[in-house]
């Protein structure tokens, strides 16, 4: 039995509980895997951390030895007692509604999670918008959403995803992990990436990802005809848009999956936005 196992069955007996299907929790218990995310956590310095769904604390424990301030967001009830019982910050909540920003100041935040994957995508999104917060990233994926993230134009997984995590962030892999490094199994491979905050001259991130959805909207359709639309709105013609992927390197056949994130950004600056 490894470690990170017994720990587990050693929390599980405290706690009276199993992973819960509804909270898509698997525990993570492969201790090679586990180390190289706390690796990757120390290797950004950081001086504040923040971890979504501690479960029993496969990483919670190891977080612990860093002797940092950590904020645990936990949404399963017994869990988010067992950790408050233990004398930790502990907000019982849905990452996903949470106001973000009452945890940001000018320490250096590192937001790590082997997160469950129904929210994995959306949380990537989250941070990515805000323009201040979260300097590194240390999280669990599913592997074909971990694809997604780190796809390159042209991919068969490159999408909104994929532009918006590159256009904020330097992504790099920490570890892969099979359905029997967690108890119970998950059914897919599992992927974590480590994220850093990267300079953008994107100033209004929203309206950056609106734009992405909006050429992304039909994805077999050409760009053209996904960003029509737009056209009217800001007083642009198709001839000026047609020029402008001229001067990307593209035909005006091109499709959204074939601009890179920077074209994206390139793009987004003709029409007019900051």
């Amino acid at each position: 039995m490894s470690y990170a196992r017994e720990r587990l069955a050693r929390a599980q007996e405290q706690l009276g509980i199993t992973a819960k299907k509804s909270l898509g929790q698997n525990f993570l218990v492969n201790d090679v895997v586990i180390n190289r995310i706390i690796e990757a956590v120390k290797g950004f310095q950081p001086e504040r951390l923040i971890e979504v769904g501690p479960g029993p604390g496969a990483l919670t424990d190891l977080l612990l030895e860093l002797n940092l301030p950590i904020q645990l967001i936990e949404l399963d009830r017994d869990v988010a007692a067992y950790w408050r019982n233990k004398s930790l910050p502990v907000l019982e909540e849905d990452a996903l509604r949470l106001d973000w920003a009452q945890f940001y100041n000018d320490k250096k935040l590192v937001f790590v999670s082997n997160l469950p994957y129904q929210i994995s995508s959306s949380i990537v999104i989250e941070r990515s918008l805000e323009d201040v917060g979260v300097s590194n990233m240390v999280l669990m994926f599913q592997k074909e959403v971990a694809q997604r993230i780190k796809a390159p134009a042209r991919d068969e997984h490159y999408g909104l995803l994929s532009v918006i995590a590159q256009t904020f962030w330097k992504i790099e892999i920490v570890s892969e992990a099979g359905p029997g490094d967690f108890a119970p199994p998950p059914k897919v491979a599992s992927r974590v990436l480590g994220f850093t905050r990267i300079a953008t001259d994107v100033k209004n991130r929203d309206k950056f990802l609106s734009f992405v959805k909006m050429g992304f909207a039909q994805r077999r359709k050409l760009l053209k005809k996904n960003l029509a639309g737009l056209l009217g709105q800001k007083q642009i013609t198709q001839e000026q848009l047609i020029e402008w992927l001229k001067e990307l390197g593209f035909p005006e056949t091109a499709r959204a999956e074939e601009l890179s994130p920077s074209q994206f950004v390139k793009l987004y600056h003709k029409f007019g936005f900051e």
